[in-house]
């Protein structure tokens, strides 16, 4: 048997599925973060993943695009399964590191540390990954980052550099740097824990125009209002585990789950 192991074996893909991932676990050691999380996230979809500290949301938003190895599991995008080698040392390793760098130019992360290069301007910043990664021309890039600039309401900063931002304005410059490579999907791991409270509304604002423009997004918030009124889908972490999944109304209104009634609870008071 080839050492070679392909999702597509234990996942029968769905053909408008943009990120599907199944039973997916992550150990770090003899800690077990992930225990089998799973998620199908179609062309569109606005998926928002809630859940306590430490239930593994973060972790499990990392190794879509494999900032982080997963012990097990399998991950496929736009129907096209990663392929993975034999799992060693509590990870699997991708198979086919040309395939991972073709895909995560469909996947677009946004760190809620913002993650941007100090020594760039913000035009900069934006241009690097269409010049590098898609093979753009400056003048070609330049055009596409100034455009994504306007969009973020940053065109006029955008010779600075990050360190002249507010850290709302140095998210919003993180996320037009995720736009400008034209994801299929986007993935924001708490995008606005590090921003002072009156700086948060500005990011969110422009979150909610990129869901309303279908793009399919993946994030992971403690906005519970922000969530239910921008998603499609909620997933509530408890544990490592999905405790309860479905639409927003569903989920903060009508819960199944005693667990997710409580943490639903302790949000709103």
């Amino acid at each position: 048997m080839s050492a070679t192991l392909t999702a597509s074996s234990a996942v029968a893909e769905s053909a408008t599925s943009a990120i599907k991932v199944d039973d997916l676990h992550k150990s770090f050691g003899d800690l077990e973060v992930l225990k089998g999380v799973s998620m199908d996230a179609a062309e569109g979809d606005v998926v928002s993943i809630i859940g306590a500290s430490g239930s593994g949301k973060s972790t499990f938003l990392r190794c879509i695009n494999l900032l982080e190895l997963p012990t097990s599991g399998a991950i496929s995008i736009a129907g096209e399964a990663i392929k993975f080698n034999a799992p060693k040392n509590n990870e699997m390793h991708p198979a086919d590191r040309k395939q991972v760098q073709r895909l995560r130019t469909d996947l677009a992360m946004v760190f809620q540390s913002f993650n941007l290069w100090g020594h760039m301007s913000v035009l900069q910043n934006v241009m690097e990954a269409p010049v590098q990664v898609l093979g753009q021309t400056k003048a070609e890039a330049r055009e596409k980052a100034e455009a994504m600039l306007e969009r973020v309401g940053l065109y006029e900063k955008r010779d600075q550099f990050p360190a002249f931002l507010s850290g709302g304005q140095q998210q919003r410059a993180a996320i037009a740097r995720a736009l400008a490579i034209e994801p299929r999907a986007m993935l924001f791991d708490e995008p606005t824990s590090a921003l002072d409270p009156e700086l948060v509304g500005e990011v969110l604002k422009v979150i909610r125009s990129i869901a309303d423009e279908g793009r399919t997004m993946i994030l992971v918030t403690h906005e519970m209002a922000f969530a239910r009124d921008v998603s499609s889908k909620i997933m509530y972490l408890h544990q490592g585990l999905v405790e309860e999944e479905g639409p927003p109304e569903q989920v903060f209104r009508n819960p199944s789950s005693e667990r997710t009634r409580a943490f639903v609870s302790s949000i709103h008071n």
